[in-house]
């Protein structure tokens, strides 16, 4: 139905907002390292911030395109939207009578995937508490961390972020989606290859990140972090990479 998936829509919306937006630190500049990798890698923080933006973008076409069909199913909520502000919403909609989004199994995994990672980044923040910002730096009395889930991976904040990547892509990138039904991404292959490009870049980025930080950490704390590694040899998912 319509209306739960702009429900979940905006509950997948709010756990990439505060996720991916809402850093829970600001990052000190002269603390910064790994500010030599390529422009495309290092504006992350920033794509992840546009990619929040147009999820509210996205959300409010799903609303207005699930109102156009609730209104047709129940007239008490009013009478039909005139036809230019139908084709404004979803220009390709052949009748009102039919939803052109609806939920679908791909788009609730793409919700549970997005809650997960969420849950994850946020309990990476609360043990990082001060240490976590989004650009990589070193604090003052700078630690290494091995509680939570850093016992079990070396970066499951990446983790966490993949997870919501992927999500995303599986949500509104697939039938049911505004984006494939009204959007852009009706012309066939389209979103398939949107959907390769976020993730071969999201994972450029989160590779190049933790081999960054490993390094650093390997510098700051010898022969800790070595052992570190040994006991945790992962870097996103135990007993497989």
């Amino acid at each position: 139905m319509s209306i739960s998936r702009v429900v979940l829509a905006i509950i997948q919306a709010v756990c990439n907002h505060y996720a991916c937006t809402v850093a829970p630190n600001p990052t000190p500049t002269k603390a910064r390292y790994h500010t030599e990798q390529l422009l495309i890698l290092r504006i992350a923080p920033l794509v992840f911030k546009a990619c929040s933006s147009a999820l509210h973008f996205i959300l409010l076409f799903t609303i207005s395109t699930a109102t156009l069909h609730l209104r047709t199913l129940f007239p008490i909520m009013g009478s039909p939207s005139p036809i230019s502000t139908s084709a404004l919403i979803c220009p390709f909609l052949p009748s009102e009578s039919h939803p052109a989004v609806y939920t679908t199994p791909l788009f609730v995994v793409g919700v549970i995937a997005v809650a997960l990672g969420t849950y994850i980044r946020l309990d990476c923040y609360r043990t990082l508490g001060h240490l976590f910002t989004f650009e990589l730096a070193v604090e003052p009395n700078h630690k290494l961390v091995k509680e939570r889930f850093y016992s079990y991976v070396r970066h499951p904040a990446y983790t966490g972020a993949m997870l919501i990547v992927i999500g995303i892509a599986l949500s509104h990138l697939s039938k049911g989606a505004w984006l494939t039904s009204c959007g852009p991404f009706r012309i066939p292959g389209s979103a398939i290859a949107v959907c390769t490009v976020w993730w071969v870049w999201a994972l450029c980025v989160v590779c190049s990140r933790a081999q960054a930080e490993d390094d650093k950490m390997r510098k700051l704390f010898k022969e800790e972090w070595v052992q570190y590694a040994a006991d945790t040899p992962w870097w996103f998912l135990p007993g497989v990479y």
